[in-house]
């Protein structure tokens, strides 16, 4: 370690106003937020597509399982009922397959893409509070040799000391300057890259919704029995459970 002749303090000069640091935290701040905000969002949209998916298929497994069951070959009816059921549920997963395809490619991806960008700009961050670390180093030691006695060799370590502070503090300024220019564009660029992102993840939903209800409908058309109504087979379920809990072989002890 070299040997440093007097003790580094922080200059007493400020050289970055009270001003220009809330600037830049105001601004650095909602940047950080932004990148919080869009992990947070693509790891939602990537937890809700992967629930999709699981749910549709799902319900196909179950119409297949229903399909295999030998009821299915004692009774015609419940058997077209089930194959309606199973032709319903592909169908759904079908689009439902194609409304992830949709919202991955034109939310999630653009997501992952939008946030790949904030590691630059943080390290940007960090490489300003090296330099304006650097500058207060080199502030303060100018300071402590315009405190001293002028003597000979007192200015020239005065003048040697000025002579490295002004490259450092244009370098500080340069990078201060650029960020505090191209946050607020940046921050502000959000509205315009995420508006056909949302707008296309709200038409996918619309046009997925749309098909279930002509699915739907259509299955509901198919499994109506006139003359019952949902009481009607609840009540229905309910006298054949009563039989059921009479036999001897489910009879508490």
């Amino acid at each position: 370690m070299s040997w440093i002749p007097f003790k580094i303090t922080q200059p007493k000069k400020q050289i970055v106003p009270k001003t220009v640091e809330r600037d830049f935290e105001r601004e650095y701040g909602k940047l950080q937020q932004l990148e919080e905000q869009t992990r947070r969002l693509q790891k939602d949209m990537k937890k809700s597509t992967d629930a999709d998916l699981a749910m549709s298929k799902s319900a196909v497994k179950i119409s297949l399982d229903l399909l295999s069951n030998p009821l299915c070959e004692q009774d015609q009816d419940f058997l077209n009922m089930v194959t309606a059921l199973d032709t319903a549920m592909k169908r759904m997963d079908a689009f439902n397959q194609e409304k992830v395809n949709q919202i991955q490619k034109t939310v999630i991806e653009p997501l992952k893409k939008f946030g790949s960008v904030f590691p630059s700009l943080n390290m940007a961050v960090k490489r300003r509070e090296q330099a304006l670390q650097d500058y207060r180093r080199l502030q303060a030691k100018v300071e402590k040799y315009e405190e001293k006695e002028k003597t000979g060799p007192v200015l020239a370590k005065l003048h040697q000391a000025r002579e490295e502070l002004r490259p450092v503090r244009e370098d500080f300024e340069a990078k201060n300057k650029q960020l505090l220019d191209e946050m607020p564009r940046f921050y502000g660029s959000r509205l315009g890259y995420f508006q056909p992102s949302f707008e296309s993840l709200i038409r996918a939903q619309v046009v997925y919704y749309s098909e279930m209800h002509k699915i739907f409908g259509d299955l509901t058309q198919q499994l109506d029995q006139p003359g019952h109504s949902d009481e009607q087979r609840e009540q229905e379920n309910e006298a054949k459970l009563s039989e059921l809990r009479a036999l001897s072989i489910v009879a508490d002890d």
